[in-house]
């Protein structure tokens, strides 16, 4: 009977998509029937291979499809082996996850990889294998399943559009199996590698230049976009996209519950075009969406769409045909830290704007830092208005952000520095950007007061903006720059590492005394969140827009849901601001301390924000 019964469960939301998915599937793969067929029957089997327990998550997902979308999630992402040595060891400190309020667990890559030849576990030898010193596939599901009883979503990277070189896919093709090669890009010469190389961009034009390499064990050519060892996948087959679709579920079916899809925007390859957000990757993707709401609905999937907005939004798909549930807000990270460093918030109101005119269904996952390094990809024609050539203007960036500008108190390094272009990107934690690093160093309780100021008020930005916060482990207690990288040869020569340091349980046994930086930083930062949970104007279907503060250094953000108004000010300036809100109705209160609010005369000290909230159903 309960097979009978899940049997009919798989067939009703498989006929919801049928028509769809059929006719995406063989318009990609030019009628291929029998490879439908068997796409069809593995969607069925991973169906049956899940287990209960998340079966019954995925139909309470079904009857409220905005479980992910109001003010009540907070991530964190972490690297396993930092922030606690193995799986099992993130399974202790799950304790500590819960009194931060996270409950949304990115696991950043952990599948079996090669040792020095997997840019930070992005070249995947086997997708159903942890990381030995991790710990096993067994520890994941363990691990998912002691999340799920803490209400604790767990998302993992899936990355699809390579496999490492050492993959059994990879190595087949290497030794001339021709059904393997066509899984990748194989070339018998040079031409068609080189027709490509003249429309499609170099990612890392300095530490892995080009897109092909010969291959002498096969005696062709292999397409490389990446790295040497990470093989490009060739999803024109439909035998990848059926296995690589089959992978994807087994990690849904250990207890994953957000897929981080990870490169989405590389994974069609077509000779005369740049390789990039081609139309036929929105509809692998779209496919891949309704995979999920037949298979496992309960899972949501994460672009990771790195890239100027215009290119980032259409990964939503539209409101019929959805594609990813969840993207970053890539381009406002990078304008806040522009902002940090030029004390001037036009760009980010600016970008702001486009941002609140999107619709309210669009989910982003905010964050100040994450594993990888800032890019400046930032809107230079409406820079150049100012005076802030592109060129130039990273110059600066870079330099303030690196210390190298006369008095800025921040410490990073930069990443991929190409002096040819002009161009480099920056790596660097949160509170060594904020200057929490250099006023330690100097024992200056000033600097470090305003450092600490600035840090919770970046925070606070990405609070107050609609969709879901995350947090880079050790943010919570100010966890520095990790300069030991550079005495390793494994990671020396790649400056992300800088910010990738182990935790520092040292420091955060401090988080409890707001005496000390890391109680300061805990404490207020778990009010912030707590107000954040508790009030309704956070929540993602809120009236959002920009305040009008009369000041090119103070950014203003008005929040409005049932009866909740928000007014939030942040001073990226270097001293006191005064900020006059006269034609704001309602009498306000300050969110976090409870005290009344003069809205005709707010003062924000130097790098320091201002919660304002008016209720008016009180009145």
């Amino acid at each position: 009977m309960q097979k009978q019964k899940g049997k009919k469960e798989f067939q009703e939301r498989f006929d919801r998509h049928a028509e769809e998915l059929r006719g995406l599937y063989l318009e990609l793969y030019h009628g291929d029937g029998q490879a439908w067929e068997y796409f069809c029957g593995m969607l069925f089997r991973c169906f049956q291979e899940r287990p209960e327990a998340l079966k019954k998550m995925d139909r309470a997902r079904e009857s409220d499809a905005e479980w992910y979308r109001g003010h009540h999630l907070l991530g964190t992402l972490m690297y396993a082996d930092a922030f606690a040595g193995t799986l099992q060891g993130v399974r202790e400190k799950l304790d500590y996850l819960t009194e931060c309020g996270i409950n949304y667990l990115h696991l950043m890559p952990l599948l079996m990889s090669p040792a020095g030849r997997s840019d930070g576990g992005y070249a995947v030898s086997d997708f159903r294998r942890v990381q030995p010193e991790l710990g096993t596939m067994e520890d994941l599901e363990a691990l998912a399943s002691d999340c799920h009883s803490r209400g604790i979503s767990v998302c993992l990277d899936f990355v699809m559009n390579h496999t490492s070189e050492d993959h059994e896919w990879a190595q087949k093709a290497r030794a001339g199996d021709p059904e393997a090669q066509r899984r990748y890009f194989f070339y018998d010469d040079w031409t068609i590698p080189n027709a490509f190389e003249k429309t499609v961009p170099q990612v890392f034009p300095t530490t892995a230049p080009g897109n092909f390499l010969w291959c002498d064990e096969a005696h062709k050519v292999v397409m490389t976009t990446f790295y040497p060892y990470q093989w490009d996948l060739n999803y024109a087959n439909p035998v990848v996209f059926n296995d690589m679709t089959e992978n994807m579920l087994f990690l849904c079916n250990r207890g994953i519950d957000v897929i981080r899809l990870d490169a989405v925007p590389y994974i069609w390859k077509e000779a005369g075009t740049n390789c990039r957000n081609l139309p036929q990757v929105h509809k692998l993707v779209r496919m891949m969406r309704m995979v999920c709401e037949i298979v496992c609905p309960g899972t949501l999937l994460l672009g990771e769409v790195v890239m100027e907005p215009s290119k980032v939004v259409p990964y939503f798909g539209t409101v019929d045909r959805p594609e990813c549930h969840l993207l970053y807000n890539v381009t406002t990270m990078a304008s806040i830290w522009h902002t940090v460093a030029t004390r001037d918030v036009r760009l980010l109101r600016h970008q702001l704007g486009q941002v609140f005119a999107l619709p309210r269904e669009y989910t982003f996952l905010n964050y100040l830092r994450c594993h990888d390094d800032i890019g400046w990809g930032l809107d230079y024609p409406f820079l150049w208005q100012f005076g802030m050539g592109e060129v130039p203007h990273k110059r600066y960036l870079n330099d303030y952000l690196t210390g190298r500008f006369p008095g800025s108190p921040a410490r990073g390094e930069l990443y991929n520095d190409d002096p040819r272009l002009g161009d480099a990107r920056l790596c660097g934690t949160t509170a060594s950007l904020c200057g929490i690093e250099s006023a330690r160093q100097e024992e200056t309780y000033e600097k470090l007061d305003r450092a600490l100021r600035l840090d919770l008020t970046l925070h606070a930005c990405m609070f107050t903006l609609s969709g879901i916060p995350v947090l880079y482990a050790g943010d919570e207690i100010g966890q520095e720059n990790d300069y030991g990288y550079h005495d390793d040869p494994m990671k020396a020569a790649d400056s992300r590492y800088l910010h990738r340091g182990r935790m520092d349980w040292t420091a955060a046994e401090k988080r409890a005394d707001p005496e000390t930086p890391e109680g300061r930083l805990f404490q207020s930062l778990r009010q912030m969140e707590k107000a954040r949970e508790e009030h309704r104007v956070f929540d993602g279907q809120a009236d959002v827009w920009l305040l009008d503060t009369r000041d090119d250094s103070v950014l203003g953000i008005g929040r409005y849901r049932e009866g909740e108004k928000l007014l939030a000010l942040f001073n990226f300036a270097d001293s006191e601001r005064t900020v006059s809100l006269p034609d704001e109705l309602g009498e306000y209160r300050d969110l976090l301390d409870g005290g009344p609010a003069d809205k005709n005369c707010l003062r924000l000290p130097a790098g320091g924000f201002l919660w304002l909230i008016c209720d008016f159903t009180t009145d």
